[in-house]
């Protein structure tokens, strides 16, 4: 739902990277959740000045102090699926790609989607391979996912033949 960044000023209130289609709407999904299990109430947002629209100032309870602001820095934030309701006809929640199988043109099960992790050029799916290993980032775009049925529970993907390859460098005698 969104990132805690750097506080803002001393008294407690922080930056706040919404990933909400309403940026402001983060506010509204009622307690979040960090990863480690820590629950966070927003008791404010506004725009940050001079920033992209994504990018809140926040007050959050119990946090008055720059100390305590500076504590929650990098904070990833996140609520239950269940309080999300359903997503519109040509929109997918994240969560709900965790976990699918991927699979290839062919019907073959290549992996299993274990993150869609987004760093700053898009979403990303990140898939555990099935033989074990690595995983490996693939653009979650057409081109790499042509088909995407949440419902079926299966991704299509068309990842290239050195998908699952660890990255290094190339021979010596490799023409490429």
């Amino acid at each position: 739902m969104g990132e805690f960044g750097r506080a803002q000023g001393l008294n407690g209130e922080i930056r706040l990277k919404s990933y909400t289609g309403d940026p402001q709407a983060i506010a509204g999904y009622g307690p979040l959740v960090s990863a480690d299990g820590r629950t966070f109430e927003l008791t404010s947002v506004r725009p940050a000045p001079g920033s992209s629209p994504d990018l809140l100032v926040a007050r959050v309870r119990g946090v008055s102090d720059r100390t305590g602001a500076e504590a929650l820095n990098r904070t990833l934030l996140y609520v239950p699926r269940e309080r999300l309701g359903e997503p519109d006809a040509d929109e997918v929640f994240t969560a709900d790609l965790v976990g699918l199988p991927a699979i290839d043109a062919a019907g073959t099960v290549i992996g299993t989607v274990v993150a869609v992790p987004n760093y700053g050029g898009g979403d990303l799916l990140e898939i555990k391979p099935v033989q074990g290993g690595a995983t490996a980032l693939l653009p979650f775009t057409k081109a790499f996912v042509p088909d995407l049925d949440v419902a079926a529970r299966r991704v299509v993907v068309a990842p290239p033949e050195d998908f699952f390859t660890p990255a290094g460098p190339k021979p010596a005698d490799d023409p490429g």
